[in-house]
């Protein structure tokens, strides 16, 4: 009897010390500027820049917040760590920018990534470059499996605060930077196959221009085939 009471208490002993393992910080739901907008700055920072608010809501598991904006046209980022859900942000006038929130905490090794949303921060300009083009899928650095006649769907989504997008270009190749022109579309046209061989790494991007001769062009990605 007096074994099984030391067992019993052993078991309650480990049970108390036992600890949950740490769980992973979840996505942050951005806010604000709202994606594919024209931003409202805070106030003027000078002649060319602006102050912007930027605003998420808080997910669960985080003690960290790390906001991300990326100058579109320079490719410079501006990088802040923070424990809050609001910051302000000087920024050039007149020009397209990227943000997206990463989540962290103590516990784990994981960074989670928020969704990536595009804005305008404005200027006295009267028309605006179209947005870098979003590749949809495959999904960077994903692998890809071709259909019965060995194709691949490239998708991906364009916006213009001008609604004035004439067409898309479409570079595919095996080397990176892809230089293959594959296929030259107009604005209504967010698809197209390609033919595609087993276990090849491919590369890709899309150029878009506007009614005012504007051009962007999107992140180069990256799938393989099986």
């Amino acid at each position: 009897m007096r074994i099984l009471t030391f067992i019993v208490m052993g078991i309650v002993l480990l049970s108390a010390c036992k600890k949950d393992s740490p769980k992973a910080p979840e996505k942050a739901d951005l806010i604000a500027p709202a994606k594919n907008s024209e931003c409202t700055p805070v106030q003027d920072d000078g002649a060319n820049s602006s102050l912007v608010r930027f605003n998420w809501k808080a997910s669960d598991h985080t003690e960290n917040y790390e906001l991300r904006v990326k100058n579109l046209n320079t490719d410079a980022v501006f990088s802040k760590s923070t424990t809050g859900t609001v910051e302000i942000v000087s920024l050039d006038k007149g020009t397209p920018f990227s943000w997206q929130v990463i989540t962290t905490n103590s516990g784990t090794n994981t960074a989670t990534e928020s969704d990536v949303w595009l804005f305008y921060n404005p200027g006295s300009q009267t028309d605006h470059v179209p947005f870098p083009a979003e590749i949809i899928s495959p999904v960077q650095g994903s692998t890809a499996f071709k259909d019965i006649n060995n194709k691949v769907s490239l998708k991906w989504s364009g916006f213009d605060l001008d609604g004035d997008i004439v067409g898309f270009k479409v570079y595919f190749s095996t080397e990176n930077p892809p230089t293959d022109l594959l296929s030259e579309v107009k604005a209504n046209v967010d698809e197209v196959e390609v033919g595609v061989a087993s276990n090849t790494l491919y590369f890709w991007k899309v150029v878009t221009t506007d009614g005012k001769g504007n051009i962007s062009t999107s992140d180069i990605s990256e799938f393989k085939t099986r």
